[in-house]
């Protein structure tokens, strides 16, 4: 029996002693993020980052002030989901869905222990949000336009023969050239670094450009990441602080939002947390090109540049589906826009049916059926809502 207990620990030595030299080459080799990638993910039963994450990272607090509640459409919730649009939601494990009609809460449905006071993971739908927070600089004289070079803040890339020629337009867009590879699953890649690491300000800086600004439609988190970076050096704020001021206060958002961050920085790529009300308030904002209650919070002009893709950006034959940080189906009937983000998350705005459209869950739907160029999930949402909303 001792020989036994001999072997088992002899094992036990070897299998602690490789666990020890693997996490030590991980670190020694600039992989280390790799380490909480795997105890926020594969340990907890889950192969990517997932909508409640906000848990394992350190984050932002985004004040709200005062609350404004939704006024109640006099149908809510008296009107009932179609069969396909209930399935949909159901069998791509949906936790929140409503649908918002004349600035009007029409129908809302929260599945799986979740409500309309659950904060989950927006992931890129921070993105359009990031580019709302760039049209309120520009409005207020921190920066000057979508065509400023973005070396007057980012004065690290002024010896990048690509990168001095990036504008912050560029980024927005996502047509900046930024040397990066969009990843959602490997662990050896910028994009994991991204998210898990803990010093995302100095990970990008380091990088270069690969290729000529103001080129073809390539997405790239990193180009948001950067546009974080150059709002917080350009207004003295913190991402969190600004959107609390500028946005989040003034539209009587329910409650106070969280935003994950890296270092001392927002993860502006990902991880707001919200809910699904306030975050439909985000989309009412732009279907009203920026006004809310008598006030002009976000440039008009501005929301219509957001929501117009450049010809340029799209080879021959390609649908033109990206703006400026919001993806567009105009051959749709009827035309729409949308926040998208990991997973599933929506915000679509329909502006000829005056409707915002919110789904929040935790798979997304990428069959190829041939409904359109955007996920599958998309066209259900919009063509089941129209039906209801006759």
């Amino acid at each position: 029996m001792k020989k036994v207990y001999k072997i088992l620990f002899r094992i036990i030595l070897a299998v602690m002693a490789n666990l020890a030299l693997t996490i030590f080459g991980l670190y020694i080799t600039g992989h280390g993020y790799i380490i909480p990638a795997v105890r926020s993910t594969y340990l907890k039963g889950y192969t990517t980052a997932y909508i409640d994450d906000h848990i394992d990272f350190k984050n932002a607090v985004i004040k709200a002030g005062t609350p404004q509640s939704w006024p109640r459409h006099e149908l809510y919730n008296r009107i009932q989901l179609s069969d396909t649009l209930r399935k949909e939601l159901e069998d791509f494990r949906s936790i929140g869905f409503a649908i918002f009609k004349d600035g009007y809460l029409l129908y809302e449905e929260y599945w799986d222990g979740y409500s309309d006071i659950s904060l989950t993971n927006s992931f890129s739908m921070a993105k359009t949000v990031t580019t709302m927070l760039i049209g309120k600089a520009i409005e207020q004289g921190y920066i000057k336009s979508l065509d400023q070079p973005i070396t007057d803040f980012l004065p690290e890339f002024l010896n990048d023969p690509f990168g001095k020629l990036c504008t912050i337009g560029n980024l927005s867009a996502m047509r900046s050239g930024f040397d990066w590879m969009e990843d959602y699953k490997s662990p050896f890649n910028p994009t994991t670094e991204a998210y898990y690491g803990n010093d995302i300000e100095r990970m990008l800086l380091k990088r270069r450009f690969s290729e000529k600004p103001g080129g073809h439609f390539r997405y790239c988190s990193a180009d948001t990441q950067l546009l974080a970076i150059i709002l917080k050096r350009a207004t003295g704020k913190s991402l969190a602080n600004y959107l609390s001021d500028e946005f989040w206060k003034p539209l009587g958002m329910e409650q106070d939002a969280l935003w994950s961050l890296s270092g001392e920085i927002e993860k502006s790529f990902c991880c707001l947390n919200s809910n699904v009300r306030d975050f439909a308030k985000l989309g009412q904002l732009l279907l009203q090109k920026g006004s809310w209650n008598g006030m002009q919070l976000l440039d008009s002009a501005f929301t219509e540049r957001m929501i117009t893709a450049d010809e340029a950006a799209f080879k021959p034959g390609e649908p033109q589906e990206y703006g400026y940080s919001l993806w567009l189906d105009n051959r749709h009937q009827p035309a729409f826009y949308a926040f998208l983000g990991h997973l599933g998350q929506r915000i679509i705005i329909v502006p000829e049916a005056n409707t915002v459209i919110v789904r929040l869950g935790k798979e997304d739907d990428q069959r190829p059926l041939g409904k359109g160029h955007l996920d599958t999930d998309i066209y259900y949402f919009v063509d089941e809502t129209m039906k209801m909303c006759r």
